[in-house]
């Protein structure tokens, strides 16, 4: 009998600490190890890779995909977890598309470079206040508006240029692309600046930090008398906007409005998810997601340097992206698991 109630006893599970030797920080460190391992890899295989002028072009290369990604990542906090009604912005490289041929059009059509700038900014700006219609308004899956309006954006954007490029020359693009300090171009201290800005905006701000609640705790966010739809819809906005500004890095780097500049929503969506294992919590962060950028314009950057064909760029961003989002599912759906027999 005693065997038997013995047996009937529940048996203590003996568990690492989650802050040190958990699988989150394993994945984290992992992280950082692979980018300083690549980062070296790069530097020992390549006598011009760690010059100043090399690390400045990995910023510069880097700038467009890494406003597109702060942007997709302000949705992805908002909107939470959830792999179908969580946060997902499928349109934000078509909507910089469409921003860069406002831009372009506008200035080609004579009108003041102020103009052309403020029209630019609500074009984008405008795109995602339909995106948050869509998906607060009309209630559709997030995955399915922005598919739907990224294909609208795209539209907009052939029939503004007529499928054509359309060259620009302004004193904001001359600007941009001159040398700053260290003869480092402005372009790449913009990435810097724009990641500032949304690192505080998101983190360091009561509308960062009711726009997190909303995403992570949302019943809870609603009962403290947060208006999470609105936080929700401000999002998209939020990305619209990094559209917008990603569109001038772009137009800065193509010398215009070109046909098929949108078309880098992969290595966007890589970068927002890479991030998530640069964070503490795995979750979309700012910080990570620039650390991702960086990871990417890195491998890209030391692939062209040592002479490997640069389609096997994609298949890399493609790898990153599932092995992100099987591990961060595996970790979580673990955790679940185990508070569930606590």
């Amino acid at each position: 009998m005693s065997n038997a109630l013995g047996s009937a006893r529940p048996r203590s599970r003996v568990g690492l600490p989650a802050g040190w030797f958990g699988a989150q920080f394993w994945l984290r460190s992992g992280a950082v190890l692979a980018f300083a391992l690549v980062f070296l890899a790069f530097a020992a295989s390549s006598p011009l890779f760690l010059t100043v002028s090399n690390l400045a072009n990995v910023l510069q290369q880097s700038v467009v995909v890494g406003i597109l990604g702060f942007g997709l990542t302000a949705v992805l906090i908002g909107g939470g977890a959830d792999p179908i009604k969580g946060g997902l912005d499928l349109s934000i490289a078509a909507n910089m598309g469409w921003c860069a041929a406002v831009y372009a059009v506008t200035l080609r059509d004579g009108l003041p470079e102020s103009v052309a700038l403020a029209l630019t900014v609500a074009a984008g700006a405008a795109l995602g206040a339909l995106n948050a219609f869509a998906v607060i308004a009309l209630g559709i899956f997030p995955l399915l508006a922005t598919l739907t309006t990224m294909n609208i954006a795209a539209g907009l954007e052939l029939v503004l240029t007529q499928n054509t490029s359309v060259p620009v020359a302004s004193p904001v693009m001359a600007f941009l692309l001159d040398s700053g300090p260290f003869n480092v171009p402005h372009l790449a201290y913009a990435l810097v600046v724009v990641a500032v800005l949304f690192t505080t905006l998101i983190h360091y701000t009561p509308f960062g930090l009711r726009l997190r609640a909303t995403g992570a705790h949302r019943d809870a966010a609603r009962a403290a008398g947060i208006a999470t739809r609105g936080y929700v819809a401000a999002s998209y906005v939020v990305s619209g906007i990094a559209a917008a500004l990603a569109a001038l890095a772009s137009s800065a780097l193509l010398s215009g409005s070109s046909p098929g500049a949108g078309e880098n929503l992969l290595a966007v969506i890589a970068a927002a998810l890479l991030g998530v294992v640069f964070s503490r919590r795995l979750v979309p962060t700012i910080p990570g997601t620039l650390l991702a950028v960086l990871f990417i314009g890195i491998v890209n950057n030391g692939f062209q340097l040592d002479n490997v064909s640069s389609y096997w760029v994609n298949g890399v961003e493609g790898m990153l992206i599932l092995f992100v989002v099987a591990t961060t599912a595996v970790i979580r759906r673990s955790h679940t698991g185990n508070h569930a027999n606590d």
